[in-house]
Formats: structure tokens, sequence, C-alpha cells
């Protein structure tokens, strides 16, 4: 799918998502009420799902108990991580399964995520086909220009909705107290789309709120779950995470190679990304006992890892690892010893590696741990940066294409077939 077909399919999914929700609360307290957080007719949580399953799982489709697990565990992240992220901004739960069986902490339970498999399993089954022959039957600019323009309110809904949950409209000085009329119009313009926005939100919540607090600043650096803890986690989890692989390999294969994910240093994102997203997802849960960690880390890993390998084969043209040669695997992008493996990594991390890392972490001077960790960010973001750009001239040149400008004659120059085959020995590049 191209991109006007994913988003007419995110604008679908988000609005049927949002009559779905309007209906169900309808029957059941006998009243309309709004269900989105945005002024118009979209549930987002639903038009990300369904992209997300569609772009991801869609070579499941002969498999219905992989499509439907799949389809369950990723729409039950989604829903997990928009619950925490809308209590976060607007001091309010949007949702709540407390008291339903099997629910975690209120923000998810086994039916909602029962439901959300096989809601899953009809999109990418029958709703992708049909609703994207009905997308064929517009007309090439009309959908076009349709798209764009419902791109556009889209992005002035959600930023208006945005700041109104953040409390800007508190913040800002009254529209008296500024001299310029220009500027005097557009702010009372904009204090009126925020107040529009809050009236129509408070109405659908009645138990929201709007002002923003500010949180005491820690005198430790890094502290609990923050922003510095996260990134400078993705980095050391990425540096352990290639060590890890390349002594395995060498144990398994009886060789080393190289098992890095970029073209300077040891660093594995994918380990990195694994390791960052655990944190943030589980912190809260991290004093579970083993048994629930491993489960929910054989889980979450498996999805991650097929994730991350339709992703990488999509975006680079290339397969990084193949399991098919491994019982109980998935179309070769995992298998059951590895997902167990994703397990115990889960209980090993929050069990044993996490509180010393954390607590060094935290033993930094907040100056100085600020700096280091803003230059490694930035010294990831350019490894990356160059990382794709030679992997996607590498994939361009297997196929016969001569360099186009000078980046392209500077990248065969500096990453050359014989370097990218040392750095990714097991990519298979995919015509």
């Amino acid at each position: 799918m191209g991109f006007y077909q994913f988003v007419y399919l995110f604008f679908v999914y988000s609005f049927l998502g949002w009559l779905g929700e309007v209906i169900v609360t309808a029957v059941r307290r006998h009243r309309y009420q709004d269900r989105g957080v945005l002024n118009g007719p979209l549930c987002i949580v639903y038009g990300v799902g369904g992209l997300t399953v569609s772009f991801a799982l869609g070579d499941l489709q002969e498999s219905w108990v992989f499509l439907f697990g799949f389809s369950a565990i990723y729409a039950t992240v989604l829903e997990w991580v928009a619950g925490h992220l809308l209590e976060r901004i607007s001091g309010t739960r949007w949702w709540d399964y407390s008291k339903d069986w099997l629910n975690l902490d209120g923000y998810i339970c086994l039916w909602a995520s029962l439901l959300w498999g096989a809601l899953s399993v009809i999109t990418i089954k029958w709703g992708n086909p049909l609703l994207l022959m009905l997308f064929r039957l517009i007309p090439v600019s009309v959908r076009v220009v349709l798209l764009w323009v419902l791109l556009v309110i889209f992005a002035i809904d959600a930023i208006g909705t945005v700041l109104t949950m953040l409390g800007l409209r508190y913040r800002w000085p009254p529209a008296e107290a500024v001299e310029n009329r220009l500027a005097n119009l557009t702010l009372r313009a904009g204090m009126w789309i925020l107040g529009s926005v809050e009236n129509r939100m408070a109405k659908a919540h009645p138990s929201l709120t709007f002002e923003h607090h500010k949180k005491e600043k820690s005198a430790v650096f890094a502290a609990g779950c923050s922003p510095y803890k996260i990134i400078l986690l993705f980095i050391i989890g990425s540096l352990l995470g290639d060590i890890t692989e390349t002594i395995f390999c060498r144990i398994t294969a009886g060789y080393w190679m190289s098992r890095s994910s970029l073209v300077w240093g040891p660093f594995s994102v994918v380990w990195g990304l694994a390791i960052a997203l655990v944190t943030v997802l589980l912190y809260r849960y991290k004093d579970k006992p083993a048994s629930w960690l491993f489960v929910v880390g054989t889980l979450l890993g498996g999805a991650y890892e097929y994730l991350c390998s339709v992703c990488t084969e999509v975006v680079f043209g290339a397969v990084f690892w193949d399991y098919s040669h491994i019982p109980f695997n998935l179309g070769g992008r995992i298998n059951l010893l590895y997902c167990f493996f994703w397990g115990f990594a889960a209980v090993a991390w929050f069990k044993l590696l996490y509180p010393p890392i954390s607590n060094l972490i935290e033993r930094l001077p907040r100056r100085f741990g600020t700096v280091l960790t803003w230059l490694l960010c930035l010294f990831m973001v350019a490894d990356m940066a160059v990382s794709a750009l030679a992997l996607i001239r590498y994939n361009t040149r297997l196929e016969g294409e001569p360099p186009r400008n000078q980046l392209e004659v500077y990248l065969d120059e500096h990453y050359d077939d014989a370097r990218m085959q040392a750095v990714y020995p097991k990519a298979v590049h995919i015509q």
C-alpha cells in the first residue's frame, strides 16, 4: 500500500472506531456521548491500530491463530500506551477496566484484548480489501485533494486538542495585555479555539482537568523513568545487545561475525529499542514476580521482533535474520525458542541488570550527565542516519543503479560492498 492508501485507511478506521464507541455508549447509557479525544469524529487509537496490524501482519492472512494473537498484542499495547498518555496529559482516565476480570491497572483487560484480536482479523481478511476496492473507485484527483484537506483539518484539530490538554491557555497572557492589534486578534482567536475544545471535552468527560501542574525538579539526575535515562538505556542496551549476539554467534556458529545494526560502532538498534521500550512499558511492574515478567516479555518480545523484521525488510529491502531453519518459526521472522529468550531477557533485565545500571546513571552529576546524554544522542542520530543512507544505497547498488549525486558517490567510496557485507554479513538482498 502507498501513502494515500495508508492515510485513507487511517481516517476510515478512526471514524469507524469513533462511531462504534458512540453507539456502544448510547446503548449502555441511553444518551449520546462523544468518545473521541479530538473535535472531529475520530478515535485515532483505532486508526493507528488498524494501520499497525495492516502493515505488520498482512502476510499472516492464512494463519488465523497467529493473526489473532499478534493483533491482540499490538492493539493491547497501543491501548495501554494511549491510556497512560491521556491520563498523564489530562489528569483523568478516558476509560477504566478496573472492574473487569483480568485487567492491568484498569488500562487493559482480557475481554478487550480478545475483541481487538477479532476486530483485527476482520480488518485484515475483509475490511482492507473492501475499503481499498472502494478507494480505487474514487477519481485520483478527488481523493488526493480530499485526503490532503482532511490531513490539514486533522493537524489543526490535533494541535488545538493537545494545547488544551496541556493547559496552555492558562499560561498565556490575557488578550488585553497584548498591544499589537494583529497579535491581539490572533491570541483571541486561539483562546476561542482552545476554549471551544475544552468545553467539548469537559462535556464528554466531566472529570477532565486542564490545569497543568509543574512537577518539582528532582535533585537526582535521570530519576525514575526520565527521558534522559531512557536515552542512555537505549545506548547501553544497543551495546550490550551487540556484545551478547556476537558472543552467542561465536559459540553457536564457531566464528566471529558482526551483529551491529550501525556502521559506526558495535550497536544493535533492535536490542537498544527493546531495552528502552520494555523499561518504559514495564517500569511500574518491575517488581512483579519473575514468572509474570517472563510471560509478558515472551509475548512482547516476539511481537516486537516480528514488527522489526517487517519494518527492516520494507524500508531497506533486505532480510537481516531468518529463522526458517529453526523449528516452530513464523515466516522465518521469529521462532518459539528465541521468544523464550526475550522472556528470560526481561527477567534478567529487571531483576539483575536494571537496578545497578539505573543507580549508576543516577549517580552522574546533573550537568555532566545532561551534556553526556546529548552528545551520545547526537552521535547515535548521526550514526543511524548514515547507516540508513548506506543501507539504502547498498540496496540500489546491488540492483545495478549508478550513483546519481555526490552523496551517493561518497557512500560508494566509504561504504562499498565489502564494508557493508562485513557489517551486515547475514543480510539477504530482496529483489
